[in-house]
């Protein structure tokens, strides 16, 4: 036997049972993560929490608009206003899929290959990367959506479709011969307020791929809020946002004096590296969140407590 060969035998042997199992299902192990210091500021429009009622009075009087609210490596995420009658152009995202819920009022939605839809409040949309999809508000008051896209992205037009001139861009004719589509757990059209609260429905994942994560995490009431002890989690190199979809949510930012306290329709946000803990308001009923994060699917890492038992969610 050469030496090449019994150095592989012994790393056979010697390697952890933990590096067989891939993804997070290895066993419960503590290691050293790195955190920042002084901790990860918030940069760009995100902050521990947007309210939405604070986003519609700024705009009080307008039928069409958009503001930007959270914009992270990964995701650009934004609340849009369409006025009764406005319709967007169709386009799509070549590498990423876009998802999208309805706070208010009502729109048709269509998808390449999929039905029209009529999407009203509490509906979630889930666009695979390189289908076309247009909105249009067929109400008689402006819909107002919570809409993600991939950060740093152009979008691309059917060849049908007028692009929107953005400055240092240009837009070339050019073929491509694959289009997306559907695999569990991913949808194109998520009645929440129907299939999930009416039916008192738990936690399931919505938007996910290789990039993109959007889970509905449902959580029951709460009697009081976890001891201030219980930290909850972190991840390394990326952050974590949430828009509430169902109830009331405080959320416990490690750095910051206040707990994040939010209500439907506001997004809050934890930066990188910074410890989070995400529980239902103490007394006022079942919650549920729009977790986003990117990467879930290949076993995004959760560091927690060394020194605690808490659950992390």
């Amino acid at each position: 036997m050469n030496r090449l060969a019994a150095a592989a035998i012994a790393l056979a042997f010697t390697t952890p049972a933990f590096a067989q199992a891939g993804g997070e299902k290895g066993p419960e192990r503590i290691v050293w993560a790195a955190q920042k210091t002084p901790e990860t500021p918030y940069d760009g429009p995100n902050k521990p929490v947007t309210h939405i009622a604070d986003i519609l009075k700024a705009h009080a009087g307008q039928a069409s608009w958009e503001q930007k609210v959270l914009l992270t490596r990964d995701y650009d995420g934004r609340y849009v206003s369409l006025a009764p009658g406005e319709r967007t152009k169709s386009l799509f995202y070549s590498d990423d899929r876009a998802f999208l819920w309805v706070y208010s009022g009502q729109m048709k939605v269509t998808i390449d290959g999929q039905p029209t839809t009529t999407a009203t409040k509490g509906y979630l949309i889930d666009v695979a990367p390189r289908l076309a999809y247009s909105l249009e508000n067929t109400g008689t008051e402006p819909v107002v959506f919570w809409r993600v896209t991939p950060a740093g992205q152009m979008p691309s037009y059917p060849v049908t479709e007028t692009p929107t001139p953005v400055k240092g861009w240009k837009y070339v004719q050019a073929k491509i011969t694959s289009t997306g589509g559907y695999d569990a757990p991913n949808t194109p059209f998520l009645d929440f307020n129907k299939d999930v609260v009416a039916a008192d429905g738990k936690s399931r994942e919505f938007a996910l791929d290789g990039h993109t994560s959007a889970h509905i995490i449902r959580s029951g009431n709460l009697a009081k809020l976890p001891p201030d002890t219980a930290w909850g989690h972190f991840h390394e190199n990326m952050v974590e946002a949430w828009v509430i979809i169902e109830g009331q949510l405080t959320v416990k930012i490690s750095g910051e004096k206040n707990l994040a306290e939010g209500q439907l329709g506001d997004v809050i946000t934890a930066p990188n590296e910074r410890w989070h803990r995400a529980s239902c308001t103490a007394n006022t009923g079942s919650c549920t969140r729009l977790a986003m994060t990117p990467r879930y699917k290949e076993g995004q890492v959760h560091y927690e407590q060394a020194d605690s038992t808490a659950p992390a969610k």
